[in-house]
């Protein structure tokens, strides 16, 4: 999906800034899902769910346009809705959905339903690291995902792979169902960071309660009393981090 050579694309463009249009010719099999955050009109929540979910019905039924639905439900942004459209490749743009009545669609029945628009972002699976073979199509199966985004701090952004090799070696070494990604934006997003997306999928809030034991997962694989040395690497790795919550809302997916 998302290998060395195209994530290395994105890390130049994400640390360094370089102000290009990222192409994926290095790797013909890489899983990308636009994302599009949204404030619906609180006051009209009914009329823009059925509306919603016929579009999504209509045109974005099957993948690469697929279309899912969540409401954030925790973090800065919570109220605002979010629409995927994916797994896809940028190529998938020169296609999507356009004619036979979809924009009019989206702008008669959804947008007068919309307060304001916000970040329209591309992000990439790092397919690699990622743990997430037990998900399945069905995303009622897993309904609820904890996203951690985290800013990149260029004077230590070459800390950033072995820190996520390190999360993603302990996440797969613990027993049980554990479905995590980790996801690269592809574009600059300016004061926004939202470089990188760690994202773990729950079943139900109860797993919340769960104690996994990630430190001492961490450190029988890295040594004893290693835990703080990798938070020190975190905080210099990363100026920022926060979290939010989503929850897939079935209705308005159209599923």
């Amino acid at each position: 999906m998302f290998k060395k050579v195209f994530a290395s694309v994105l890390m130049l463009v994400m640390v360094f800034g370089v102000s290009v249009t990222l192409n994926a010719q290095e790797d013909k099999d890489y899983q990308m899902w636009e994302s599009i955050m949204l404030t619906p009109d609180n006051t009209k929540l009914k009329i823009l769910a059925d509306n919603m979910r016929k579009h999504n019905e209509k045109y974005h039924s099957e993948d690469p346009y697929k279309a899912t639905v969540y409401n954030i439900s925790s973090g800065p942004n919570s109220g605002k809705i979010i629409w995927e459209m994916g797994p896809m490749m940028f190529k998938h743009n020169d296609t999507r959905p356009s004619d036979g009545g979809h924009d009019d669609d989206w702008r008669d029945n959804v947008m007068p339903y919309i307060k304001k628009v916000h970040t329209i972002e591309y992000w990439s699976k790092d397919d690699k690291l990622s743990n997430t073979s037990s998900l399945t199509d069905n995303n009622s199966d897993h309904p609820i995902m904890f996203v951690r985004y985290f800013e990149i701090n260029q004077d230590h952004s070459y800390t950033m792979k072995s820190v996520f090799k390190q999360v993603s070696e302990t996440i797969k070494s613990l027993p049980g169902d554990n479905p995590w990604g980790l996801y690269y934006n592809a574009f600059l997003q300016g004061d926004l960071g939202r470089h990188v997306a760690a994202v773990s999928f729950y079943k139900n809030w109860a797993q919340f309660d769960e104690d996994r034991k990630f430190k001492d997962a961490y450190e029988k694989l890295h040594g004893d009393n290693t835990w703080d040395s990798f938070l020190d690497t975190l905080d210099d790795t990363f100026t920022n981090r926060w979290d939010e919550v989503w929850i897939y809302n079935k209705h308005m997916s159209g599923d």
